[in-house]
């Protein structure tokens, strides 16, 4: 009997299909054809169709299918206008040439020097507070992330050198993010986009060319890059060094700077949990104490609730691929030429996988729950498979880095009661969040402010 493809969402309009609705509330669109259709389902983008598959067994066979039956380059064709053929972006050969030297840099020795740069740059920041006063959590954690990943990717050197203007840039570049249109078109946000690629290029190209002319004077993420890029057969070009460091500094802080702040806001929710995590600092890694690898590893209570965070608020609610072959999933045959989705803010919610799925619980996480255990490919906020995100382990770091070096020195409060999920084509984060702050004297001892009402 010939299986059937998936069944089509209610809602489609004439012409355009979904298209409206999956621009403007992607979640709400995706959690409707979950209650009509179950696991597997279909969407209709204007003249695109689209497969929806949720669940454990379904996300593994879209992971384990990539480079297979499943291609992961078209789909992002609006990413490889900003980017160029870095990462999964480029085709598979050069793909698998590039790998090798991203996960070089994120080795367990090159991670050491991370933690140190991290350390370093929050402690500046959190110096340079005022010893009381209010801030925009959302907005400062997206500067400090930013602070972070241009001194570890680039050094203190170049990182100020670039100043500013780089990472304003940016914003153009970000603005651009559109799945639905040709990234080609001459609108005004492609050409803006374009100029900021082109200014990035006249920024980074002296830099570049001083680190080749002078290769034994630099030790750090883009030394490395420029040292293995001449090595092997077929060395990677100039143009691929410069694709690879934005690309790298792109992700390196638009997925990781509304995570670290939604950890912040979720532990000032909860009262209870918050109080585990102050003792645990105090106990391990009190105010003045260096946070080496060991004291890190030992910092569960925050580990879960950064994990938390990645569970009830992933940085994209998307992943996608392009059908190559004709695909199973589940009861339903998915034909070539179809996009196949993951959505992670649905399938991180079935409580089939996780108990009260809607509610903040890292406890989840511990050992004598291990929920996240259940299945490989239950928790997907970092993606899966090969192409699985090779910074993880960095901006998890990170992200327990900020939370225990600003909680052992400062209590917070929440103003802002009723933050909301900013959503647009890149990464999502906190709406504006306004806290209270106050530096403790000498060190973790007062409980943290109530919030307030």
């Amino acid at each position: 009997m010939t299986k059937s493809t998936p069944p089509m969402v209610s809602g489609a309009l004439p012409v355009v299909g979904h298209a409206a609705e999956f621009q403007r509330n992607r979640p709400d669109l995706i959690r409707r054809g979950f209650v009509e259709h179950g696991s597997v389902f279909a969407l209709k983008l204007a003249n695109q169709n689209v497969a929806v598959v949720i669940g454990p067994e379904n996300q593994k066979k879209f992971f384990m299918e990539t480079d297979g039956r499943l291609s992961i380059q078209e789909p992002y064709q609006f990413l490889k206008a900003m980017f160029g053929e870095a990462l999964f972006l480029a085709p598979h050969d050069k793909y698998l040439q590039q790998r090798p030297l991203v996960q070089e840099l994120f080795k367990r020795e090159k991670m050491l020097h991370y933690v140190d740069v991290m350390q370093t740059v929050v402690q500046e920041w959190l110096d340079g507070l005022d010893d009381s006063g209010k801030m925009d959590i959302t907005s400062e954690i997206g500067v400090l992330v930013q602070e972070v990943a241009g001194n570890c990717f680039l050094g203190p050197e170049v990182h100020q050198a670039i100043g500013r203007e780089f990472w304003d840039l940016y914003i153009d570049v970000g603005k651009a993010l559109d799945p639905l249109l040709p990234p080609d078109l001459p609108l005004p946000k492609f050409i803006k986009r374009d100029k900021a690629k082109a200014r990035m290029t006249e920024i980074l190209g002296p830099i570049i060319a001083e680190r080749r002319t002078n290769p034994h004077k630099y030790d750090d993420f883009l030394q490395d890059i420029i040292n293995k890029a001449g090595e092997g057969d077929e060395p990677i070009d100039e143009e691929m060094v410069r694709n690879l460091l934005v690309a790298l500094m792109f992700a390196g802080h638009e997925t990781t700077a509304g995570q670290a702040a939604w950890t912040l806001i979720f532990l000032l929710q909860d009262p209870a949990y918050l109080q585990k995590v102050l003792d645990e600092i105090e106990a391990i890694a009190p105010a003045g104490v260096h946070i080496d690898p060991k004291r890190m590893v030992q910092l569960d209570h925050i580990a879960w609730a950064v994990r938390e965070v990645e569970r009830l608020r992933p940085s994209a609610d998307m992943l996608m691929r392009v059908v190559k072959e004709d695909i199973e999933f589940g009861n339903y045959l998915i034909p070539e030429g179809w996009l196949v989705q993951v959505a992670q803010e649905i399938a991180h919610k079935l409580p089939s996988q996780f108990a009260q799925p809607e509610t903040f619980d890292p406890l989840r996480f511990a050992p004598d729950r291990a929920e996240d255990k259940a299945h490989r490919f239950g928790l997907i906020g970092f993606g899966g498979g090969t192409h699985k995100c090779t910074g993880m382990n960095f901006a998890n770091n990170e992200m327990i880095i900020i939370t225990a070096l600003m909680l052992r020195q400062f209590e917070i409060e929440l103003v802002t009661q009723d933050t909301k999920i900013l959503r647009g084509l890149g990464a999502n984060k906190p709406t504006k969040t306004i806290v209270r702050y106050r530096r403790r004297e000498p060190a973790l001892a007062e409980p943290v402010l109530a919030a307030v009402a």
